[in-house]
């Protein structure tokens, strides 16, 4: 077998080579959606507020001149502080159907980590948790949702025949249009529990965006301090994403609940994007706007992608409000399905939650951990 060699993605040659490596992995998968080249590289760039408080490199696996893998290596500085669990992180993953190669790749990034004193391998995580992480690992029939991971069959036995163990299970929950409509329990229990409880839900303020991001940072940093694996958001951070959604947003779908006027929590969903990014081959230009146009319009799925209720009004029933107000809005705008994702494995309450809406769990993406 030709030889392989496992080298840090330096060059301008190397780094375009660790971005085009998916098309190569992913030829003819049909349920791959390739990413957006220019986020990807906006991530990657050191100009990035989330490299201010992290160190990152990136290894490039190479057979016989072809490139065949690559992965990064992460220190989370921002982790560390809020964890203190010595958990340094591995992402980016991409690998040919061979233990050598993934085999080379983990201890190239696990050198890298030890070196700098942790003591965990973890992921995939690409950076953090606050962005794409999991490996998809039950749930293959179908494209994932909108910033949702993806990846072969064959990347479970290649991870963990590498001696990784769970560490942690995100579940994705799926609901249709006949379950898409809250049963009628569900609303006299919201609505009493509005009245008792004096919680109002209002949509987002376009008008007022700026201060309203600011409130939306400031309440998923208190609704996620105790998670597991969560990691607060510098205001530099949340202000790039921020950036982004601006563009995409809905403010039927962008909630925030107060509770006798403080601020208690937010909800997030969007369309589901991705029915129309995977027609764009990984670029906006020079006909990925007009694909975006044409087909923007199509989308029948949402993607409710986080909720977050400060610690002091949790278990008040505002969950279930923010989703019964959330598949009013998605009916209304002729959306017939949604995918709740993710929620950690032992979030019982949120768990419960969206299985007496009718949801059906449909997903589930793995984190690993292996010592160093």
């Amino acid at each position: 077998m030709t030889a392989l060699s496992i080298t840090p993605a330096l060059s301008p040659a190397d780094r375009k080579a660790f971005l085009l490596l998916p098309w190569s992995i992913y030829r003819g998968d049909p349920n791959w959606v390739p990413p957006l080249l220019g986020e990807v590289k906006k991530l990657l760039a050191h100009s990035h507020p989330f490299h201010r408080h992290a160190e990152t490199a990136l290894f490039l696996a190479k057979r016989g001149g072809k490139p065949v893998g690559r992965i990064s290596a992460c220190v989370n500085r921002a982790h560390l502080e809020a964890h203190k669990d010595g958990a340094g992180f591995w992402g980016f993953f991409e690998c040919e159907d061979s233990h050598e190669t993934a085999s080379a790749l983990f201890d190239a990034a696990g050198t890298w980590l030890r070196e700098r004193g942790m003591k965990t391998l973890r992921g995939p995580c690409s950076f953090s948790t606050n962005e794409e992480c999991g490996l998809l690992v039950e749930g293959f029939h179908e494209p994932p949702t909108f910033m949702m991971t993806y990846n072969p069959k064959f990347y479970v036995p290649l991870v963990e025949g590498c001696g990784f163990a769970k560490a942690k299970d995100l579940w994705a929950w799926f609901v249709d249009k006949p379950a898409f409509t809250p049963p009628e329990k569900l609303w006299r229990v919201a609505n009493r529990m509005k009245e008792r409880e004096g919680i109002t839900v209002r949509p987002v303020d376009m008008k007022r965006v700026e201060q309203e991001l600011e409130l939306l940072r400031d309440v998923y940093n208190k609704a996620w301090a105790n998670n597991w694996g969560a990691i607060p958001m510098s205001a530099e951070e949340f202000e790039v994403v921020a950036d982004d959604f601006r563009k995409i947003v809905r403010p039927e779908y962008l909630l925030f609940a107060e509770v006798k006027g403080r601020p208690a929590g937010f909800s997030l969903a969007l369309p589901d994007y991705n029915f129309v990014i995977r027609k764009m081959n990984g670029s906006l230009f020079p006909f990925g706007w007009l694909k975006w146009l044409l087909n923007v319009k199509k989308i029948h799925r949402l993607r409710y992608i986080t909720m977050g209720i400060v610690p002091e009004f949790q278990k008040r029933g505002i969950d279930a409000i923010f989703y019964i107000e959330t598949m009013q809005a998605g009916l209304k705008a002729g959306f017939d399905s949604c995918e709740m994702s993710w929620i950690l494995e032992d979030n019982n309450a949120m768990n419960t939650t969206v299985e007496a809406f009718g949801a059906k769990r449909s997903k589930v993406y793995r984190i690993y951990d292996r010592a160093l």
